[in-house]
């Protein structure tokens, strides 16, 4: 087996938290399973969807959870992550992640993106654009996103948006200047903090993922209570605590990772 000592250690292939997974490797916590439902329904009614959460709590792998639900035949999603662009500059950036050229004015590259939606519509193909980081949209984005989502004087679906961000996003879009768009979004959705199980069930996945055959197990029972209590469950910092706890494990030579290895991974990052 070859990599680095530590992953060697412990009988793991690869690196088990890093972020270059598969969709088909992706893990969603049955807790999540209803979020990824109900954006997944939102989609298949041609309807248009908020979802909110604190940073890390997994909102990117429930959007890459969705888009493996969604057969390839019906739906074309595109997904954007520059969200501080003015109106023009986003959506020209909507223009280059649907293939087309982007005008020169906004007006122009306005009415190429509902030309494509509606051409889009006559090959029986829903377009949905997912829009993260969504709580750093310009307000003249938020203004105008609502007339995007209008066709056939607003009688025709003919496209769904998915705005994801923090939860101020909903704050923003309750404010009387975006009722228009506010109004339109019937499935709002918040991921709120994981669970014990969840935090458990996400190290046994990406442990027996990297090749661990009993997964969790090489975390014991008070390492994991520590851990969830530190990250609340988000998965970025699992991934960051758990990858150090285990680089620290294979120094010391244990077999399995105890909560004073755990409580020294978290000492050691406050003081840096």
């Amino acid at each position: 087996m070859s990599g680095p000592q530590w992953l060697r250690t412990y009988g793991l292939s690869r690196p088990p938290f890093s972020k270059e997974l598969g969709d088909d490797e992706l893990w969603v916590p049955s807790s999540r399973e209803r979020v990824v439902d109900a954006i997944v329904e939102a989609c298949r009614e041609r309807g248009h969807v908020l979802l909110t959460g604190e940073p890390g709590v997994g909102k990117t792998c429930v959007l890459r959870a969705v888009r493996r639900r969604l057969p390839e035949a019906g739906f074309r999603l595109t997904y954007c992550h520059n969200a501080t662009l003015g109106r023009r500059d986003f959506y020209r950036q909507l223009c280059v992640a649907l293939g087309l050229s982007p005008k020169a004015t906004a007006a122009a590259v306005f009415y190429a993106i509902t030309r494509h939606v509606r051409e889009l519509s006559t090959e029986r193909v829903h377009p949905a654009f997912l829009l993260d980081e969504a709580h750093l949209l310009q307000q003249q984005v938020l203004d105008h996103l609502h007339i995007l989502a209008n066709y056939d004087w607003d009688s025709a679906a003919l496209l769904s948006l998915v705005l994801v961000g923090l939860p101020e996003l909903d704050q923003r879009l309750r404010l009387s200047r975006n009722r228009s768009l506010w109004s339109r979004i019937h499935t709002r959705v918040h991921l709120g903090e994981a669970s014990p199980d969840d935090t458990n069930e996400y190290l046994h996945q990406r442990l027996v993922g990297a090749g661990r055959p009993k997964g969790s197990d090489l975390f014991d029972s008070d390492a994991l209570a520590i851990l969830h209590e530190a990250t609340e469950g988000r998965l970025r910092d699992i991934d960051r605590v758990a990858t150090d706890a285990l680089k620290r494990g294979a120094r010391r030579k244990l077999k399995r990772i105890d909560r004073q290895v755990i409580q020294r991974v978290l000492l050691e990052a406050e003081l840096d």
